[in-house]
């Protein structure tokens, strides 16, 4: 007996359509709901029991790889969000630190080199952030800036 074709799962919508398949009819066979279909064809993360059912379903062995690399692609997003998130608290804490400091500014003109001397330190405090969480020279800058210097394609 001939071993089972080994597919990904970004193939199931092309598959179901090779098929003449509707997604209903996918979901019936697969005992999937509908929305879970719909979910998996649109590249949304799909449980073990889910990859089963559709491989069972196609007579193929889903790829693990894929899935793994899928699930490192939603970590790294995550974590990227998270950055991103950190980063507005820490803009939203400045902003609200240099509101007292304005007011009094505003009202006493001797208070503003005490006002300039904090936005400069938030200034700074934002930059630094920034340069360690966010990857702004990483690989892809070190390329395009070798590229441009070598006139490389």
């Amino acid at each position: 007996m001939s071993q089972p074709a080994t597919i990904s799962v970004r193939d199931i919508k092309e598959m179901r359509l090779e098929r003449h398949w509707s997604q209903d009819q996918l979901a019936e066979m697969s005992g999937l709901s509908i929305r879970t279909i719909q979910r998996i064809e649109n590249g949304e993360n799909a449980g073990l029991e889910s990859l089963k059912a559709l491989a069972a379903v196609f007579e193929i062995n889903i790829a693990d790889s894929d899935k793994n690399k899928e699930m490192e692609q939603v970590r790294e997003e995550e974590a990227y969000a998270q950055k991103v998130k950190g980063f507005y608290k820490l803009l939203a804490i400045a902003v609200m630190s240099l509101i007292v400091p304005v007011i009094l500014a505003v009202n006493d003109t001797a208070n503003w080199s005490t006002l300039g001397w904090i936005f400069i330190s938030w200034v700074v405090i934002l930059s630094v952030y920034s340069l360690n969480m966010f990857d702004f020279f990483g690989e892809e800058w070190k390329s395009k800036l070798i590229n441009r210097k070598f006139k490389k394609k």
